[in-house]
């Protein structure tokens, strides 16, 4: 006996048992959903209807059922609502279990980072959060130009943390992160996100350790902002490490949300700075060794890339694999100090040496503008100034790697936030004013 005439037959004896008005009121739209086992399932239209017929009329419905086949029935009452629920579920197909991946580079660790006098706090930062996740300076917060090995530090300490414990971590970068939250907009083919909204959220909000990389990407990004918020307090509350970089201190994320910033400030806060003549040289050496290069690359031709390629670690690391690359296409040529400079020239124009400091460039850009170096560092605000003086600060900027208090101080004791404005909008400019492109690329040449 099926489903539709069980309960068509239990409607008709129902009718004999109870007024018209509560026949009609409490059982003339309800169905028999299923029968299962010793178990019946009955649909009913409303909330009233579940509390009324289990409160007054459960003993008169397992009776009447009983009657017809002779079971005694557990009942259960479920709203249409919930039915059709509980249908969509059935029916939308299972997410695929999702590999867990730390996004961790294994090259990458404490043995392959160079430490100098301009990364050794950093260094020691790092190395306590590996040894003591969630216990020391949560979260920490590494800041610097790019370049300057804050990835490297931040994937050094999630390979430590794997190695030496079985802890959750995940390393992603602030786009990963937006890409993840634009996610879970997507809807189904049901109309639902429920099945993304639980991976992003345990994707997030279960790991033991955070690392997010170029947190300043967050801004304009408002309701990014308003989930990193809610993960960060969960995690801490969790007392799970978060390690956040960026390209600026928290202080001059001004993008960010006053709240997030605040947060930002709760652990530690490491700046890293360019890296000295020594330290250069350091990591050349170890590029040689770690490289395995079969030629010999003279210590001249050494100082030189340390001195005339920038303070950008991957841009010293790229020019022995340019310079090798050159030796090789010229027949396998000697390495010597004329051939370095042959093969680096064009790189070299891009850098800038270790004796062209702040000093050189207020020099080269008050000569340009026929202005004086003091007038640069005074507190005149007249148009012929300002501008000299915005793109002076934007190319102290580019070229040496400066923080912007330490460029501030240079000029006349400007505050961070004034540089960091000079900086930005010149360099918005340059995109759209072919001509001050111009100019500037005409000052780094004079500079350089």
């Amino acid at each position: 006996m099926n489903e539709k005439i069980i309960w068509s037959n239990f409607l008709n004896l129902i009718k004999n048992e109870v007024t018209s008005l509560s026949f009609e009121t409490w059982f003339k739209d309800t169905e028999l959903h299923e029968i299962k086992e010793n178990r019946a399932v009955i649909v009913v239209p409303m909330p009233i209807h579940k509390k009324h017929l289990s409160d007054k009329y459960m003993d008169l419905i397992k009776e009447t059922l009983k009657s017809i086949d002779g079971v005694d029935y557990e009942i259960s009452f479920l709203l249409k609502d919930e039915l059709m629920q509980e249908e969509k579920k059935d029916l939308a197909p299972p997410m695929e279990p999702v590999h867990f991946s730390s996004n961790l580079k294994s090259n990458y660790t404490f043995d392959t980072f160079i430490v100098g006098n301009s990364n050794k706090f950093a260094h020691a930062a790092a190395l306590s959060v590996a040894e003591n996740p969630g216990r020391m300076y949560n979260p920490l917060f590494i800041y610097g130009n790019s370049g300057l090995g804050k990835t490297h530090l931040m994937h050094a300490i999630g390979n430590h943390i794997v190695k030496t414990s079985n802890k959750k971590v995940l390393y992603v970068t602030s786009e990963q992160f937006i890409s993840d939250f634009l996610g879970i907009n997507k809807k189904d083919e049901f109309g639902n996100n429920f099945n993304y909204v639980e991976y992003f959220k345990n994707k997030y909000r279960t790991v033991d350790v955070l690392i997010i990389d170029d947190i300043q990407f967050l801004g304009g990004a408002t309701q990014t902002q308003q989930e990193f918020f809610h993960t960060f307090n969960t995690l801490y509350s969790d007392n799970k490490q978060i390690i956040i970089s960026s390209d600026r201190s928290p202080d001059d994320l001004k993008l960010l949300e006053d709240r997030l910033r605040t947060r930002f400030c709760w652990g530690l806060t490491v700046d890293i700075f360019p890296p000295d003549f020594e330290l250069r040289i350091a990591i050349l050496k170890k590029k040689i060794v770690g490289g395995a290069v079969e030629k010999n690359i003279p210590e001249d031709v050494i100082e030189y890339i340390a001195s005339n390629m920038g303070s950008d670690v991957r841009q010293l690391e790229g020019s022995i694999t340019r310079l090798l690359a050159y030796s090789t296409i010229m027949g396998g040529s000697e390495i010597t100090l004329d051939l370095a400079i042959e093969a680096l020239k064009d790189y070299v124009n891009k850098g800038i040496s270790e004796k062209d400091n702040l000093h050189k460039i207020q020099k080269v850009v008050a000569e340009f503008f026929q202005v004086t170096v003091e007038d640069l560092k005074s507190k005149k605000r007249s148009s012929n100034l300002t501008f000299p003086r915005q793109v002076a600060m934007y190319l102290c900027r580019t070229l040496t790697g400066e923080s912007f208090p330490k460029i501030g101080t240079e000029f006349g004791g400007k505050d961070h936030s004034t540089v960091m404005h000079s900086c930005d909008k010149i360099e918005r400019e340059i995109k759209s004013n072919k001509e001050l492109a111009n100019i500037v690329e005409k000052i780094k040449s004079n500079i350089t």
